[in-house]
């Protein structure tokens, strides 16, 4: 018997080759206990503990949970299934708890996201990650009110959506889809539709970041099913993360009729929604870019990723690293080696003040496209200038 975390690669090879999801026992392997999602109950808190503190504590089993995994064989459990499935935690020394606890561990979430926006999630999710050890999980099992309870395991969920989001955005998917299983149980037993939609998407976002198109369309789909009484902003938000992941299907038609959803209620939305369950402009002309490029056409792909970061708040400055390394590829594309120079040397300005995977791996591929121009003085200049701020291992 292999040791792990070799069962679950074999696990996605085989899923990957067949083109359908594989479980642990039809490969002939034993399922891990804590990777058990179909039954949530009791041990939701106790896994979050456990897998908290592997996050934080263990480097040596967070190179096991954090592998750059995506299993597409796992059991993604329905609504109908996780909600108010957790049963109530035995109590522990923990003092009953009220509303002003509930509030604390929203306004915690609140700043931790703002400091992932702002500097990316490597030091943000270490934070997080401790925190749902040392004061979520001791209030999960707290005496409280039934109403408090519920609130409580609402702000939970939300707190393992975003430690699972910023695990994504370092890379460690296998991490991330075991945060984001997590924030699905809590938000079933409180019955928050807003967090399990919004983590479904997520897990969707992930999948089709990894080019796993199928994947992200059910997931997609499944966040939209899941939200029947979406308000126009949260539909935008919905409807654009299913015409990314129907146009990488190669269904263009269903995409575009996705976008069009998307684009007409993003024109009814009134109000924004907490930071990292908002939808705004920016992010629907993102989308309008990911659909274009999916269909082939480059250039429209690049208009739409000029109109987002025009529109793109200031706060986002990972995202906007991130993005505007996108734009500069496609830029790069289409044969436009100085505008793209451009935009490229514009996310250089912010990647210092960022610790991010996904800007790291932009960087990288940034001066891997650049080699071959050196002769072009606008390239060489930004060629010389990012081995100067990229780290070393990353300059290839």
């Amino acid at each position: 018997m292999p040791k792990e975390p070799v069962p679950a690669l074999i696990v996605e090879a085989l899923a990957r080759r067949l083109g359908r999801p594989v479980t642990m026992a039809e490969a002939g392997f034993p399922h891990p206990p804590s990777e058990s999602n179909s039954h949530p109950g009791t041990s939701t808190v106790e896994d979050l503990v456990d897998l908290g503190r592997q996050d934080v504590v263990d480097p040596s089993r967070r190179s096991v949970i954090g592998a750059s995994l995506f299993t597409v064989a796992l059991t993604i459990p329905d609504w109908p299934d996780v909600v108010g499935r957790m049963e109530a935690a035995q109590t522990g020394a923990a003092p009953r708890i009220g509303m002003p606890e509930v509030h604390m561990v929203t306004a915690m979430t609140e700043r931790i996201s703002e400091l992932d926006d702002q500097f990316g999630g490597r030091h943000a999710r270490p934070m997080a990650a401790a925190f749902l050890v040392s004061s979520v999980a001791p209030y999960l099992r707290a005496e409280a009110p039934e109403n408090v309870r519920k609130a409580m395991m609402s702000a939970a969920s939300d707190l393992c959506y975003l430690t699972g989001y910023m695990a994504v955005d370092e890379g460690l998917h296998g991490l991330a889809q075991r945060y984001y299983l997590k924030a699905l149980e809590l938000a079933g037993a409180s019955e928050d539709h807003l967090t399990y939609c919004t983590t479904l998407r997520g897990m969707s976002v992930q999948a089709v970041d990894l080019g796993h198109g199928r994947t992200a369309m059910r997931l997609a789909d499944a966040a939209a099913a899941a939200s029947p009484a979406a308000g126009p902003r949260m539909r935008a938000f919905l409807a654009g993360q299913q015409a990314h992941a129907a146009a990488q299907t190669g269904d263009h038609a269903r995409a575009l009729t996705y976008l069009r959803e998307a684009e007409t209620s993003m024109d009814k939305a009134e109000s924004r929604e907490r930071a990292f369950g908002s939808y705004d402009p920016a992010a629907l002309n993102y989308h309008t870019s990911q659909v274009r490029f999916e269909m082939g056409d480059m250039r429209g792909a690049v208009e739409a990723m000029q109109q987002s970061d025009k529109l793109r708040y200031d706060i986002y400055r990972r995202t906007r690293v991130k993005e505007r390394a996108i734009l500069a590829e496609r830029q790069f594309a289409v044969g436009h080696l100085e505008a793209a120079c451009a935009t490229w040397s514009s996310a250089l300005n912010d990647y210092p003040l960022v610790q991010s995977g996904r800007a790291d791996q932009r960087m990288k591929k940034m001066l891997s496209l650049l080699r071959p121009h050196v002769k072009n003085q606008v390239a060489r200049t930004l060629h010389e200038r990012a081995r100067t701020i990229v780290p070393a291992h990353l300059r290839g």
